[in-house]
């Protein structure tokens, strides 16, 4: 955070023009210098970057996650408009490191600091456009934040017409699965049961499947209302652990 005329502000400077911790710009550099071509190809295949795919345009340097989180150990001191510069980002890595940063200061951070993380993150979504971006960061900051909160953001979020949002409403819920609270993720499944892509439909079978891990009658209650209605690519994530003789009964609709 900076400072400014007494009051803290993301963006503007500190007093003679100095920034406190890594720039953006110092990231990038960094980022530069672990660039692995032939990685990138494979990963701009696999996250769909062509014309029409998902991840249309998307960038990569080919950097591995894990290098990605040894950086973000070092960024600790960053200061959230920095983190937001490098999140606004075409290149992907530069936002996933974004995002691994702002999990991180919100674990560390008092109630007052992490609404402002989470509220930068809602304002950010255009940047948080691919699935693992999402599935990375939604649990540990929307749905962390929403704990003890009203959950009306994520209805909001699950009845928008970009699917990065709905992904993030769904996802948001495995935190309060987590915690044995299992009413937004069956609510939010329902709103999204008739949704016609391939990751939304993944998403709410994974929590579904989720939801049964920890309570199968549960989850088999859901089931037993909805499977009929429920595209079969989300069916059988749901059912990924039951058993073959029930998985069969499900897939041929004779419960």
């Amino acid at each position: 955070m900076y400072f400014s005329g007494g009051q803290a502000t993301f963006l503007d400077p500190l007093p003679g023009g100095e920034h406190l911790g890594m720039t953006a710009e110092d990231i990038r550099k960094r980022l530069r210098d672990l660039e692995n071509k032939e990685k990138a190809k494979i990963l701009q295949r696999f996250f769909k970057t062509g014309p029409g795919q998902y991840g249309e345009g998307d960038l990569f340097l080919g950097i591995p996650v894990p290098r990605l989180r040894k950086l973000c150990r070092e960024c600790g001191d960053m200061a959230l408009g920095q983190v937001e510069a490098l999140l606004k980002s075409s290149v992907h890595e530069e936002r996933l490191l974004a995002l691994l940063i702002l999990i991180r200061k919100y674990n560390g951070e008092d109630e007052y600091a992490k609404k402002k993380i989470y509220t930068l993150y809602l304002k950010s979504i255009r940047w948080i456009n691919n699935w693992d971006l999402v599935d990375l960061s939604a649990p540990n900051i929307v749905g962390d934040f929403l704990i003890g909160r009203s959950r009306k953001p994520l209805y909001r979020l699950a009845h928008s017409s970009v699917l990065w949002k709905r992904r993030i409403a769904i996802l948001a819920t495995f935190r309060f699965v987590k915690e044995q609270q299992f009413d937004e993720t069956l609510r939010i499944g329902e709103i999204l049961l008739g949704d016609k892509e391939d990751l939304i439909q993944k998403a709410v079978g994974w929590m579904l499947r989720e939801v049964g891990k920890r309570d199968r009658v549960v989850e088999e209650a859901f089931l037993k209302e909805h499977y009929r209605r429920m595209p079969r690519t989300m069916l059988r994530y749901a059912i990924e652990r039951f058993p073959a003789v029930k998985k069969e009964i499900f897939m041929k609709g004779r419960i």
